[in-house]
């Protein structure tokens, strides 16, 4: 956060804690762990890979995008293959005291906090220019580029909004904004990373009986960026320096330094991994 970049607690708290430190007090005694996400799994031949919910707006998968084989191959999801909808149902029907629970929302291990004092607890405020990207024009200030995220709007505070965070300027203090979120300037063409975490395999090596493919020539995926219900589709390939690139079928907005490109196959079932964006 102090760098500017978009971190995803819930991804690293599904990675380092859920089935982390879960799995090395307690989840080693047993031969399966079972969690309530929505998400599936896929044996392909002797590879069981982490794939996804038939319920596109609930499936969790974007948030187990680093976990690793072993923990795969030990989850369970009772309820991952059903739809929100049928869930609710059963819950009903068995007298569950929970069954009308609105969605939670927000960072499950920090309780009721409010996430913006949480942040100002551990970092502090840093106080800058808030400009608007078409014009450089200052509309305000902010009170520290950590508070705030590429794409987000509602909280912002700034008067003669409504306002979208669009890009940051870390080394200036600069947050900037546009009243609509599809200024040209901050769609891009593709996305990099510095590295690629494969969960169970690196699909370049083939599946199910499929050849092979070139990691420097690239495969067609499909992709998130963020926690939405649609797939982008693109190109995954790596380069000469190591760096893997996502060349995507349309512009793509809202692309955020720190955040999780989670990477599926071409159907969107099959969740390869994830890289972190930079």
């Amino acid at each position: 956060a102090r760098q500017g970049l978009t971190a995803n607690p819930d991804v690293m708290c599904n990675k380092l804690i859920k089935f982390g430190c879960f799995e090395e007090v307690a989840g080693k005694d047993f031969d399966y762990t079972a969690t309530g996400h929505y998400a599936t799994t896929t044996k392909i031949e002797d590879t069981v890979w982490l794939s996804t919910s038939p319920d596109p707006v609930k499936d969790q998968t974007d948030f187990l995008c680093q976990i690793d084989s072993l923990q795969v191959n030990k989850l369970m999801f009772p309820i991952g293959h059903l739809w929100k909808h049928q869930v609710r149902e059963i819950a009903e029907k068995a007298h569950l005291l929970n069954a009308e629970r609105k969605d939670s929302q927000g960072i499950c291990f920090l309780g009721n906090i409010d996430f913006r004092d949480y942040i100002k607890s551990h970092l502090g405020e840093n106080p800058g220019d808030v400009r608007e990207i078409e014009t450089g024009h200052k509309i305000g200030e902010h009170k520290g580029l950590w508070f705030y995220t590429i794409g987000q709007r509602k909280g912002l505070g700034f008067s003669g909004g409504p306002w979208f965070v669009v890009k940051k300027n870390i080394k200036r203090n600069i947050l900037f904004v546009s009243h609509g979120y599809d200024p040209d300037k901050v769609y891009k063409e593709h996305v990099t990373m510095n590295d690629f975490h494969f969960i169970s395999g690196n699909p370049f090596n083939g599946i199910g009986g499929k050849s092979q493919t070139d990691e420097k020539e690239g495969m067609r995926v499909t992709f998130k960026i963020r926690h939405t219900p649609e797939y982008l589709g693109g190109f995954l390939s790596k380069k000469e320096d190591g760096h893997w690139f996502l060349q995507a079928d349309e512009k793509i907005h809202g692309v955020a330094p720190g955040q999780f490109c989670v990477v599926y196959d071409q159907e969107h079932h099959l969740c390869y991994g994830s890289g972190e964006i930079n």
